[in-house]
């Protein structure tokens, strides 16, 4: 992991992964912040897309170089490249799709298998649209594993900033590490329903009261 810089160096910067099924959003995800520097790259016949994300905490900046296989999922096992030195990441899902929350552990065992320390986020994309098929009370793989679950909408920038700010917390080892400007984002291009987005919530809170299904029902 690289350490926080001395006074007048670059901000420090960490390696993000982001993967999930194709179609759940994850390009889109990372192109709502206005000013992320892009970059192709190829490694291993694996077209990666590379932005590279800053956030200004009170802690002074820091920078997420965000991974994004850019559809390339189906190329399995030469991920591992990909993989590689990450720092963190991010798994996503599409709350209107069972299946890509069914695959869900398949992401985080690929993840695990070559950095299996690094702290993970797991988030649901596409709260925005009403016809929700993974419901709040469904998604309990993240209590198995111990790590943050965020209901997000990448297109009405929904809770956008809070797995980056929670990884951002783990990076610098700091609980109290908060940002002090909000993310410069592309306009929203959709709106969603606050009482919706209030329920989705409540229903998150009654979620974590509830026992823990059994290992394979997880829908």
């Amino acid at each position: 992991m690289l350490r926080p810089p001395t006074p007048d160096s670059a901000p420090p910067t960490y390696k993000l992964i982001l993967v999930g099924d194709g179609g759940t959003g994850k390009t889109t995800f990372v192109k709502r912040h206005l000013y992320g520097e892009f970059e192709a790259r190829y490694i291993s016949t694996i077209g990666v897309e590379i932005r590279s994300l800053t956030f200004h905490t009170n802690q002074g900046p820091l920078c997420f170089n965000v991974y994004d296989t850019a559809g390339q999922e189906k190329w399995g096992g030469l991920r591992d490249n990909y993989y590689q030195g990450s720092d963190c990441g991010i798994i996503m899902f599409d709350v209107t799709s069972r299946i890509t929350y069914k695959n869900v552990p398949n992401w985080y065992r690929d993840v695990a298998r070559i950095c299996p320390q690094i702290p993970l986020v797991l988030c649901g994309n596409k709260v925005d649209i009403k016809e929700r098929k993974v419901k709040p009370a469904s998604i309990t793989f993240h209590r198995k594993k111990e790590i943050p679950y965020y209901d997000i909408s990448a297109k009405s920038n929904f809770n956008y900033e809070k797995p980056f700010l929670w990884l951002a917390k783990k990076m610098l080892q700091h609980s109290n590490l908060q940002f002090v400007a909000s993310p410069a984002l592309v306009p929203p291009e959709v709106t969603v329903d606050p009482v919706l987005l209030e329920q989705y919530e409540r229903d998150l809170e009654r979620a974590l009261q509830q026992p823990l299904p059994d290992e394979n029902d997880d829908l």
